[in-house]
C-alpha cells in the first residue's frame, strides 16, 4: 500500500536506458518509490537487487522493487523506455511499425491499472510514441510528454561549450523539431552569457559560422556515432529523463525541449514535437513559442510535415481511446 505524500515513479522496460535512468534516479534520490516492471521479471527484480545493494550510498533511500502494472496505480509518473532499439544504419523513424504495437498494449495494461498520473516516453521515434501514448490512453495532453530534443539540446549545449572553451551552464541555446534527422538548431536564439553567439562569432576571427553548422551536424548525428561504436545510446537520455522527472514532482516550472503537443503553435497542428515548454507538477504547464527567422521556420515546418505524414499513415481515423 502506498503511504500518502509519496512520490512514485514507475519505469517499463529494464533494457539499457531504463536500468541507467534507474540508476540515475536512485543516485539523486528524485523519487521515495520506484518500481521496475519488464517482460523480463528476472531482469526487473535483478535490477532492483543490484540497485537496492548501493541504497548506502545513495542521498537519501528510496524504496525500489520489481513489479506488475498493478503498481502503477499509485504512480505520479510512468516512464516507458521499453521498445525496439535502434539498430546500425536504421533512423528512429524506422522503428514506428515494431514499437507502435508494443505500446498500445503497454499503455492499455498501464491504463488498466488506473493510472492517473503524468507519462514520460522516452522510446524512439519519440515524437511519434509520445503521440500514440497521448491517443492510446484517454489522457490530457499536458500529462504525456516525451523527452524530445532535451537530449539534442544537451549535446548542442556541450560542443559549443567545448568550442568556445565556457561552461555549458553559459550557452543557451536550443534543438527543436522532431528528434531525428529533421531537428534544426536554433541560431537565432543561442547566446552565450547573454550574448547572441552568432555576434561572439562575428567579433572574433577564431570562430567562424562554419564551425558552428559542423557543430550541428555533430549533435543531429551524434547518436549513429554513438550507436556504430557502443551498439546503443543511454547515459545522456538517462541524465535528461531524470531532470524531466524532477522538474515534475518538485513542480520546477522549469524551460525544458521536451516533446510537446502543438496545436498551432509555430505554425503545427496535431503532433508532438521538441519545443521549450515550461514543466511542472501538472506536466506541461505552457509551450513557449520563441520567434524563429525564416529559415528555421521552414525547417521547422518540413521537420513538422515529416512527422504528420508519418502520424496520418498510422492514426487517420483512429479515435482517442
Amino acid at each position: 500500500m502506498k503511504k500518502e505524500n509519496v512520490n512514485r515513479v514507475a519505469l517499463i522496460g529494464a533494457g539499457s536506458v531504463g536500468s541507467s535512468y534507474a540508476f540515475s534516479m536512485l543516485n539523486q534520490a528524485v523519487a521515495e518509490e520506484f518500481v521496475i516492471i519488464d517482460l523480463n521479471e528476472d531482469k526487473a527484480m535483478g535490477d532492483a537487487m543490484d540497485l537496492n545493494h548501493g541504497k548506502v550510498f545513495a542521498p537519501h533511500p528510496t524504496k525500489t522493487w520489481a513489479g506488475t502494472y498493478e503498481d502503477c496505480k499509485d504512480a505520479e509518473i510512468v516512464c516507458i523506455s521499453a521498445g525496439v532499439n535502434q539498430q546500425p544504419g536504421e533512423t528512429r523513424l524506422d522503428l514506428v511499425k515494431k514499437n507502435l504495437a508494443i505500446f498500445k498494449k503497454i499503455v492499455s495494461e498501464v491504463m488498466a491499472s488506473g493510472f492517473n498520473g503524468i507519462f514520460i516516453v522516452a522510446t524512439n521515434p519519440v515524437d511519434i510514441l509520445t503521440y500514440a501514448t497521448w491517443k492510446f490512453s484517454g489522457l490530457p495532453k499536458e500529462r504525456v510528454i516525451g523527452s524530445g530534443t532535451i537530449l539534442d539540446s544537451s549535446r548542442f549545449r556541450y560542443l559549443l561549450g567545448e568550442y568556445f572553451d565556457v561552461t555549458p551552464s553559459n550557452i543557451h541555446a536550443n534543438i527543436i523539431g522532431e528528434h531525428g534527422d529533421t531537428e534544426l538548431p536554433v541560431w537565432s536564439h543561442a547566446t552565450l552569457g547573454g550574448v547572441p553567439i552568432l555576434e561572439v562569432v562575428e567579433r572574433h576571427e577564431e570562430y567562424n559560422v562554419e564551425d558552428l553548422e559542423e557543430i550541428f551536424i555533430n549533435v543531429r548525428d551524434a547518436a549513429y556515432h554513438i550507436i556504430e561504436k557502443k551498439g546503443a545510446t543511454y547515459y545522456g537520455i538517462a541524465m535528461g529523463l531524470t531532470r524531466i522527472t524532477k522538474a515534475i514532482l518538485n513542480n520546477e516550472n522549469v524551460i525544458l525541449t521536451v516533446s510537446s503537443y502543438l496545436n498551432g503553435e509555430y505554425g503545427a497542428e496535431d503532433v508532438y514535437m521538441g519545443v521549450p515548454s515550461i514543466v511542472n507538477r501538472e506536466g506541461v504547464r505552457e509551450i513557449v513559442e520563441v520567434s524563429l527567422n525564416e529559415k528555421e521556420q521552414q525547417l521547422f515546418n518540413h521537420s513538422a510535415s515529416v512527422l504528420k505524414n508519418i502520424l496520418t499513415a498510422n492514426f487517420e481515423n483512429q479515435p482517442r481511446s
